[in-house]
């Protein structure tokens, strides 16, 4: 009776597996038969695409070729970034700013509209008051420092100058003296540097005035300037 019983137990093990198997076996076939039909129907899909565009194209003709020259466009230059500037510092920062300031200084640069009276004698910046010029004469300001251009070249003269009043201004010095001599060395003996000087002094920023020194100053050799930091308050 056992051995029946065991028997039939593997009989109905093996009838379940077998219809899993059997079971299996039809969803693979479902799939492969829906994959098939999908297929079809993109085949008909795609020949009825073909169909379309044929009858719309019937008639078109295909251009002849062309012998018209077609000139390339150049190809953009790309520029590489600059690179970065290194910051300056204070002792390189002033003395780019005083060669900036030389190379600005033309000895062309006309100065006689700018003169009061005779141009030898005086120059007062446009807005500056007559007043200042009055008391510049009187030597209101007291002299700060000096500047003696004698025996230079009109280069090293316009250097040298220009060195000079970049500190001047840098330290807030109000007036300062100017020696260019009277130019009796020169050629004819003309007073050469003596106007490039003038010139020099007009487009030089802090500059609000200038005139000739008194005797005891140098006289016609020489020039008291009057800086920008005359105009301040007094402390």
């Amino acid at each position: 009776m056992a051995g029946s019983l065991k028997d039939f137990a593997e009989l109905k093990a093996l009838a379940q597996q077998l219809k899993g198997k059997g079971e299996e076996r039809a969803r693979q076939e479902a799939e492969r038969a829906k994959a098939e039909a999908e297929r079809v129907e993109r085949e008909k899909q795609r020949v009825a695409e073909a169909s379309i565009f044929r009858t719309t194209m019937k008639g078109v003709n295909k251009l002849p070729e062309s012998n018209r020259y077609v000139p390339q466009l150049p190809k953009p230059v790309i520029t590489p970034p600059a690179p970065p500037k290194r910051k300056l510092t204070a002792s390189e920062q002033k003395d780019d700013d005083a060669a900036v300031l030389r190379e600005s200084l033309s000895d062309l640069f006309g100065v006689e509209h700018y003169m009061e009276e005779e141009p030898s004698l005086n120059y007062l910046a446009p807005g500056v008051g007559s007043d200042v010029m009055k008391r510049l004469r009187k030597n209101y300001w007291p002299v700060q420092d000096e500047l003696d251009l004698h025996g230079l070249r009109r280069d090293d003269a316009r250097e040298t100058l220009a060195s000079f009043l970049h500190k001047a201004v840098q330290r807030n010095q109000r007036c300062v003296c100017v020696i260019h001599g009277r130019g009796f060395g020169s050629r004819g003996g003309e007073p050469v540097l003596k106007s490039m000087v003038h010139s020099w002094l007009v487009q030089t920023d802090g500059v609000i005035a200038f005139c000739q020194a008194q005797a005891a100053e140098g006289g016609e050799g020489a020039l008291i300037v009057l800086l920008r930091a005359a105009l301040r308050p007094e402390r």
